[in-house]
Protein backbone atom coordinates (compact mmCIF):
# COMPACT_ATOMS: atom_id res chain seq x y z
CA UNK A 1 0.00 0.00 0.00
CA UNK A 2 2.58 2.59 1.08
CA UNK A 3 6.14 2.95 -0.10
CA UNK A 4 9.41 3.91 1.51
CA UNK A 5 9.71 7.38 2.97
CA UNK A 6 12.91 9.31 3.51
CA UNK A 7 13.66 12.24 5.79
CA UNK A 8 16.83 14.13 6.54
CA UNK A 9 18.07 11.40 8.92
CA UNK A 10 15.76 8.43 8.36
CA UNK A 11 14.50 5.77 5.98
CA UNK A 12 11.00 4.53 6.76
CA UNK A 13 9.86 1.37 5.00
CA UNK A 14 7.13 -1.27 5.27
CA UNK A 15 7.89 -3.98 7.79
CA UNK A 16 9.05 -7.42 6.64
CA UNK A 17 9.85 -10.62 8.48
CA UNK A 18 13.55 -9.75 7.98
CA UNK A 19 13.12 -7.31 10.88
CA UNK A 20 12.12 -10.07 13.31
CA UNK A 21 15.20 -9.73 15.53
CA UNK A 22 14.63 -5.97 15.84
CA UNK A 23 10.90 -6.43 16.53
CA UNK A 24 11.69 -9.08 19.15
CA UNK A 25 13.82 -6.55 21.05
CA UNK A 26 11.40 -3.64 20.57
CA UNK A 27 8.22 -5.39 21.76
CA UNK A 28 10.02 -6.63 24.86
CA UNK A 29 11.21 -3.20 26.02
CA UNK A 30 9.69 -2.02 29.30
CA UNK A 31 8.01 0.99 27.61
CA UNK A 32 6.35 -1.19 24.95
CA UNK A 33 5.01 -3.59 27.56
CA UNK A 34 3.83 -0.74 29.82
CA UNK A 35 2.18 1.49 27.22
CA UNK A 36 1.32 -0.83 24.31
CA UNK A 37 1.02 -4.24 25.92
CA UNK A 38 2.66 -7.63 26.15
CA UNK A 39 2.55 -9.32 22.74
CA UNK A 40 3.83 -12.64 24.18
CA UNK A 41 6.84 -12.71 21.89
CA UNK A 42 9.32 -14.96 23.67
CA UNK A 43 11.45 -16.16 20.79
CA UNK A 44 12.41 -15.11 17.28
CA UNK A 45 9.77 -17.31 15.67
CA UNK A 46 7.07 -15.51 17.69
CA UNK A 47 8.31 -12.22 16.24
CA UNK A 48 8.20 -13.61 12.70
CA UNK A 49 4.62 -14.79 13.23
CA UNK A 50 3.63 -11.44 14.76
CA UNK A 51 5.05 -9.54 11.78
CA UNK A 52 3.33 -11.88 9.33
CA UNK A 53 -0.03 -11.26 11.06
CA UNK A 54 0.58 -7.50 10.75
CA UNK A 55 1.47 -7.82 7.06
CA UNK A 56 -1.58 -10.01 6.36
CA UNK A 57 -3.98 -7.59 8.07
CA UNK A 58 -5.27 -4.98 5.59
CA UNK A 59 -6.10 -2.65 8.51
CA UNK A 60 -2.47 -2.37 9.68
CA UNK A 61 0.48 -0.54 8.18
CA UNK A 62 3.68 -0.95 10.23
CA UNK A 63 6.85 0.74 9.03
CA UNK A 64 10.34 0.29 10.36
CA UNK A 65 12.38 3.43 10.93
CA UNK A 66 16.07 3.18 10.06
CA UNK A 67 18.81 5.71 10.70
CA UNK A 68 20.44 6.65 7.41
CA UNK A 69 23.84 7.08 9.04
CA UNK A 70 24.24 3.41 9.97
CA UNK A 71 21.16 1.63 8.54
CA UNK A 72 20.15 0.60 12.08
CA UNK A 73 16.45 -0.04 12.77
CA UNK A 74 15.52 2.23 15.67
CA UNK A 75 11.73 2.19 15.84
CA UNK A 76 8.40 1.83 14.10
CA UNK A 77 5.57 4.09 13.06
CA UNK A 78 2.15 2.55 12.56
CA UNK A 79 -1.18 3.29 10.98
CA UNK A 80 -3.99 1.07 12.22
CA UNK A 81 -7.70 1.16 11.42
CA UNK A 82 -9.14 0.23 14.81
CA UNK A 83 -12.71 -1.04 15.08
CA UNK A 84 -13.58 1.53 17.75
CA UNK A 85 -12.34 4.59 15.81
CA UNK A 86 -13.78 6.23 12.68
CA UNK A 87 -10.30 7.12 11.32
CA UNK A 88 -6.86 5.48 11.29
CA UNK A 89 -4.77 5.60 14.46
CA UNK A 90 -1.13 6.71 14.20
CA UNK A 91 1.35 5.13 16.57
CA UNK A 92 5.06 4.98 17.23
CA UNK A 93 7.55 3.05 19.32
CA UNK A 94 11.33 3.41 19.50
CA UNK A 95 14.13 1.60 21.23
CA UNK A 96 14.91 3.43 24.48
CA UNK A 97 18.43 4.41 23.39
CA UNK A 98 16.94 6.41 20.50
CA UNK A 99 14.38 8.31 22.57
CA UNK A 100 14.67 12.10 22.95
CA UNK A 101 16.58 12.58 19.67
CA UNK A 102 13.60 13.75 17.61
CA UNK A 103 13.43 10.55 15.58
CA UNK A 104 9.80 9.72 16.48
CA UNK A 105 8.67 13.23 15.56
CA UNK A 106 10.62 13.13 12.29
CA UNK A 107 9.22 9.72 11.30
CA UNK A 108 5.62 10.42 12.37
CA UNK A 109 5.67 13.81 10.62
CA UNK A 110 6.79 12.16 7.38
CA UNK A 111 3.99 9.60 7.65
CA UNK A 112 1.41 12.33 8.32
CA UNK A 113 2.67 14.34 5.32
CA UNK A 114 2.20 11.28 3.15
CA UNK A 115 -1.36 10.84 4.48
CA UNK A 116 -2.18 14.48 3.80
CA UNK A 117 -0.99 14.14 0.19
CA UNK A 118 -2.85 10.82 -0.20
CA UNK A 119 -6.28 12.55 0.15
CA UNK A 120 -8.04 9.31 1.16
CA UNK A 121 -7.59 10.22 4.83
CA UNK A 122 -9.63 13.17 6.10
CA UNK A 123 -8.40 12.86 9.69
CA UNK A 124 -5.87 10.98 11.77
CA UNK A 125 -6.48 9.79 15.30
CA UNK A 126 -4.34 8.45 18.11
CA UNK A 127 -5.00 6.84 21.45
CA UNK A 128 -2.66 6.70 24.39
CA UNK A 129 -2.72 5.76 28.03
CA UNK A 130 -3.20 8.74 30.38
CA UNK A 131 0.24 8.19 31.97
CA UNK A 132 2.20 8.10 28.71
CA UNK A 133 3.55 11.65 28.91
CA UNK A 134 6.08 11.23 26.08
CA UNK A 135 3.41 10.01 23.69
CA UNK A 136 1.03 12.82 24.70
CA UNK A 137 3.73 15.47 24.10
CA UNK A 138 4.58 13.99 20.70
CA UNK A 139 0.95 13.78 19.60
CA UNK A 140 0.44 17.43 20.54
CA UNK A 141 3.66 18.44 18.76
CA UNK A 142 2.33 16.64 15.66
CA UNK A 143 -0.78 18.82 15.83
CA UNK A 144 -3.24 16.27 17.18
CA UNK A 145 -5.65 17.66 19.74
CA UNK A 146 -7.18 15.93 22.73
CA UNK A 147 -10.82 15.06 22.03
CA UNK A 148 -12.02 12.94 24.93
CA UNK A 149 -11.26 10.06 27.23
CA UNK A 150 -12.70 6.77 26.01
CA UNK A 151 -12.87 3.30 27.52
CA UNK A 152 -12.07 0.31 25.33
CA UNK A 153 -11.83 -3.24 26.71
CA UNK A 154 -11.98 -1.79 30.19
CA UNK A 155 -8.96 0.44 29.58
CA UNK A 156 -9.09 4.23 29.76
CA UNK A 157 -7.53 5.86 26.68
CA UNK A 158 -6.98 9.48 25.72
CA UNK A 159 -8.25 10.12 22.18
CA UNK A 160 -6.49 12.66 19.94
CA UNK A 161 -7.38 13.81 16.44
CA UNK A 162 -6.12 16.02 13.63
CA UNK A 163 -8.10 16.91 10.53
CA UNK A 164 -6.09 16.46 7.34
CA UNK A 165 -8.35 18.35 4.96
Amino acid sequence: MMEQLQTERLFIQPITTHEAAFVFVLVNTPAWKQFIGDRHIYQLNDAINYIQRVIDNPDTDFRVVYRQSDQQPIGIVTLIKRVYLPHHDIGFAFLPEYASHGYAYEAASALMEELQEDKTHTAIMATTLPGNERSIRLLEKLGLQYQETIVYNGEELLLYEKLLI
